[in-house]
């Protein structure tokens, strides 16, 4: 061998050598890496369920595994070789081994790397606890504002889980969702907030789809429903967490979706058009969405317009914008962002308010969008709810519709399909009118009608009614000429009503018609309130075959012409208040298909009427029985009028010298076998005892009544006004004494009762408090006898227990509600306590009354001038700190002598919103703080009296500076 041989055989030993050195290192990084890989994957997976791991993080685990696998393979190798060191057919394979080792180690390292960059992202990729929405600024002190607050305070609730948020189109429902969503005392409440956007499509699977979006869950592991809704339920169960659903359509089974059932901590909000939706998902608490009032609603524009609209010259213009608007939040957005680009040139805005006036024939900038919604409101309504929804358009803008009267027009058009369907024949009418109420409520729930401040009514608001308008424009079987109070004297030219199928002139100034209109396709002619109409055209009915409704009260006509006769279709004619109207035609007869007939404030008598004995609803003056009669035998006969099933009577006679007459009708009355409803006024008990002995629909379950019983003065409404609480049995007794049985018999089914200057009975308990159970509504009202209303001492049972308002007016005598202690369970319903004008009353809540009264809500004491304190200390000594939970309006008024409303801080008062105080001089303190009274939102009061109050706290006091009303006093005048 030579030398070079030599050391080239040295040198190749000494590199495997070094391989075999090399070989061992890099197996032993390798192992430490690959240890340090395979615990950060543990980690991982550890700390991300396998159903949440993204697919990037997924991918990463997969190479992981990967590679600790092929780690494994090669340490294996290793091992194989270490165990045969100085075979020399291996040791040749050392370099190789170590290359692979030296590249995996690279490999490992690389993905331990990236591994702990997952690591650190790993919050990342868990849902955030709240996930802030684009909110558009809402005012402090605003509605929407009250809103969010009042959504808080029921968050805080803990016997409260769910709540409603509902309200028509466009008045912020989205707003306070979002405004709520982003709260920090949201975020403080709850571990995570989930927001979900019901589409109308939405079905279990897409909701469940949004929450595990939401909570990025991975929904490839499930397909089947029920897993899904495990799932979340898992993922949730050790969480307290908030589900906001916005815009819900239809009833959504949550339990279905989440298994909600599980988790008793968390809570759900929900918004919806629909007040019904919010029922069917069983909210606790409902929160009714109203259009913004005029300060709110211009507060809104100017900032939408983003800047203060201050020109003497644009701002009377701007204004009427506001009020076009009609205080819908979402069309003011896009209206002010429109009119934000016009600048400060006064034409420009001009134009735009004309056009916007027209936004239902010309198209206008902001509209269209508004328009989408509120059209999409439409379409989702059956049929038949859409006719009766365009009818209200009818009707002048904010104008108050009386519902009965709405839904007989409804019937009459035979917009309530199949009403006869319902039941038997025997009381259709009734029937329909039910079912009538079930779209009015439907229509309400939908937020498309909305009830007005009086119960018996309700109104469309401005934009909804030009919706409805343009509609009707549109359809070819349904075309509207609508121009109530436009102050029209001459009727609209042929063109506009020739192809009408419903003309409404109300409240208009017209003072003739034309001698002929030529309307084969009419069915609705609404007239009204014209009273400089004193004459109606000889053939101007004679077309009109198909017209069914017939509206001409309040105007000045004195006859009908004969060509009423061509109405063969009509089906409601309202003539009350046509104070003229003394004369019907012979052929008033051939109105076979009348059912409705309203004369009352009429000078017709029942003579001229009694040929329509098919009639379903009639409403008549007493005087009708016998005006221009001779004698009392003459006037028409009610008992042939057998098909009638509501008859209403009004009182307009106060003369006690017709009680031979009124036995003679009441005798006539209690013939009738069909009546489902009756409002009659009986001059004395007898003659209602007469009524209750023989008529044969008393005992029905299904007869409604408005009585009244005694003589009464101008002083008082003729009936305790039924149409304030529609569908009550109600019952006023005037100027009466003692108590009779037959008035204890009729107590019994009486839902609202008004005392009168009633004698005999010193207080309400003698009506016998057994009498009283079924009692909603209770006024009394004058006298000089009544003491006190209920006496506890002389009671065992529990009285009132479904009393919801109690009013108690003039009562001269009046020293206290209760005396002595009641017992458990009385007053428990009620809701609104009202005592005015009673001069001796001293005690208010005595003897514990107060914690008999969970639901109260309003309190207002006015005129009662020895009233010390409201909650009497002396008489409450261990009165419980949520005494009034649901206290929301308290008002005081003219009490000189009033001390205090409660002793000192220690009662909470969680739901009080608003207090007004006047003329109450001597209070210097008020009960409430921070703590005890969060949802105080509006004080109002006397300038002088509120600096005049002692505060502890004054932070409290500043706090109540910007929802303070105060009112500075007027200087009394002396004569």
């Amino acid at each position: 061998m030579t030398d070079e041989a030599a050391t080239a055989a040295l040198f190749k030993v000494c590199e495997i050598i070094a391989h075999w050195i090399n070989l061992k290192g890099n197996y032993k990084r390798l192992r430490q890496e690959g240890k340090k890989l395979k615990a950060i994957r543990d980690a991982i997976e550890a700390e991300i369920c396998k159903d949440r791991i993204t697919p990037a993080t997924r991918e990463w685990i997969a190479k992981a595994k990967m590679i600790e696998s092929e780690v494994k393979d090669l340490k294996t190798k290793y091992k194989n070789e270490m165990g045969h060191p100085w075979r020399l057919v291996r040791i040749w394979a050392y370099p190789i081994l170590g290359v692979e080792m030296k590249e995996k180690y690279s490999q490992v390292h690389s993905l331990w790397e990236e591994g702990n960059l997952k690591r650190e992202e790993l919050d990342a990729e868990l849902p955030e606890p709240v996930r802030k929405r684009h909110a558009a600024k809402i005012e402090e002190n605003s509605s929407l504002h009250m809103a969010v607050q009042d959504l808080l305070s029921f968050l805080e609730d803990e016997q409260i889980r769910r709540v409603g948020v509902w309200g028509t189109v466009g008045t912020g429902k989205s707003t306070i969702m979002q405004n709520l969503n982003n709260h920090e005392q949201v975020s403080k409440m709850f571990d995570i907030v989930i927001w979900v956007t019901v589409s109308k499509e939405w079905n279990v699977e897409k909701l469940q789809e949004a929450i595990m979006r939401r909570l990025k869950l991975d929904m490839e592991c499930f397909d089947d429903v029920e897993d899904k809704a495990r799932r979340i339920s898992e993922e949730l169960k050790e969480k307290k967490y908030l589900l906001l659903l916005d815009e819900v359509q239809d009833f959504i089974d949550l339990n279905a979706v989440m298994e909600i059932h599980n988790n008793i901590d968390s809570k759900v909000v929900l918004a919806s058009r629909s007040r019904c939706v919010c029922y069917d998902m069983e909210a606790d608490e409902l929160i009714n969405v109203k259009r913004l009032s005029p300060a709110d609603a211009w507060n809104m524009f100017q900032e939408k317009v983003g800047h203060p609209i201050s020109s003497p010259l644009i701002k009377p213009i701007a204004e009427q914008v506001v009020k076009e608007c009609d205080g819908l939040p979402l069309l003011i957005d896009r209206i002010g962002k429109a009119f934000r680009k016009k600048g400060k040139d006064v034409s420009i805005w001009r134009d735009g308010l004309n056009r916007l006036r027209r936004w239902d024939r010309v198209k206008t900038e902001g509209m269209d969008e508004v328009l989408d919604f509120l059209k999409f409101c439409y379409d989702d309504l059956e049929e038949n709810k859409r006719d009766c929804f365009l009818y209200g358009a009818l009707y002048p803008e904010e104008c108050e519709i009386y519902i009965d009267y709405l839904l007989e027009c409804w019937n009459a058009e035979g917009l309530i399909h199949d009403a006869d369907e319902l039941v038997d024949d025997t009381n259709a009418f009734r029937d329909a009118r039910d079912k009538g109420h079930a779209i009015l409520d439907a229509l309400i729930d939908a937020s498309l009608l909305e009830r007005s401040d009086k119960k018996k009514c309700v109104k469309m608001n401005k934009v909804l009614r030009k919706m409805a308008l343009k509609i009707s424009s549109e359809s070819n079987g349904s075309k509207f000429l609508v121009k109530p109070c436009q102050g029209l004297q001459d009727f609209p030219d042929k063109k506009e009503w020739e192809d009408a199928s419903r003309i409404s002139l109300m409240d208009n100034q017209l003072c003739s018609l034309p001698e002929f209109l030529q309307c084969h396709h009419l069915s609705t002619l609404l007239l009204q309130r014209n009273d400089g109409l004193i004459a109606i055209p000889e053939f101007f009915f004679d077309s009109m075959r198909n017209l069914r409704v017939l509206d001409l009260h309040g105007t000045g006509i004195e006859s009908l012409p004969s060509s009423i006769s061509n109405l063969i279709s009509l089906k409601g004619m309202y003539l009350n208040s046509c104070t003229c109207l003394i004369q019907l035609p012979p052929n008033i007869r051939e109105l076979v298909q009348l059912e409705v007939l309203d004369i009352r404030g009429t000078k017709l008598n029942l003579l001229q009427i009694g040929c329509l004995t098919w009639l379903k609803c009639l409403r008549i003056p007493l005087s009708s029985f016998f005006r221009g009669i001779r004698t009392h035998r003459q006037f028409g006969s009610i008992s042939t009028f057998a098909s009638l099933e509501e008859f209403c009577v009004d009182d307009d006679l106060s003369e006690q010298c017709w009680d031979e007459v009124l036995k003679i009708v009441m005798e006539e009355v209690v013939t009738l076998k069909k009546l489902t409803s009756l409002r009659f006024c009986f001059p004395t008990v007898d003659f209602l005892k007469l009524f209750v002995q023989k008529s044969p629909v008393w005992k029905s379950s299904f007869f409604t009544f408005q009585f009244c019983v005694g003589y009464q003065d101008n002083t008082y409404s003729q009936i305790l006004e039924s149409s304030d609480y529609p569908s009550y049995n109600s019952l006023k007794l005037v100027n009466g004494e003692g108590m009779h049985p037959v008035i204890a018999e009729v107590l019994k089914v009486t839902h609202a009762f008004k005392l009168v200057n009633h004698k005999g009975v010193p207080n309400l308990s003698d009506f016998g408090t057994n009498n009283m159970e079924n009692m909603l509504v209770c006024s009394v009202e004058g006298g000089n006898e009544i003491r006190t209303i209920l006496c506890g001492d002389r009671m065992t049972n529990s009285v009132f227990k479904n009393l919801e308002v109690l009013h108690i007016n003039n009562e001269l005598r009046l020293r206290s509600v209760c005396q002595g202690r009641i017992p458990h369970g009385s007053l428990t319903q009620l809701i609104s306590l009202t005592l005015t004008k009673c001069p001796e009353l001293k005690k208010i809540f005595s003897d514990g009354m107060i914690q008999q009264l969970p639901e109260l809500q309003n309190l207002k004491v006015e005129e009662c001038h020895q009233i010390e304190e409201i909650i009497t200390e002396s008489e409450n000594l261990e009165l419980e700190a949520n005494a009034l939970p649901r206290l929301k309006n308290l008002i005081l008024i003219d009490l000189p002598k009033l001390r205090s409303i409660w002793v000192d801080y220690s009662l909470e008062w969680p739901s009080l919103q608003r207090i007004q105080i006047s003329e109450c001089h001597m209070l210097k303190r008020l009960p409430f703080n921070d703590a005890n009274a969060a949802k105080l939102r509006c004080v109002e009061g006397q300038q002088s009296w509120w600096e005049a109050l002692e505060w502890e706290d004054d932070a409290f006091r500043e706090s109540l500076q910007s929802i303070l009303h105060l009112q500075i006093a007027q200087p009394q005048v002396c004569m």
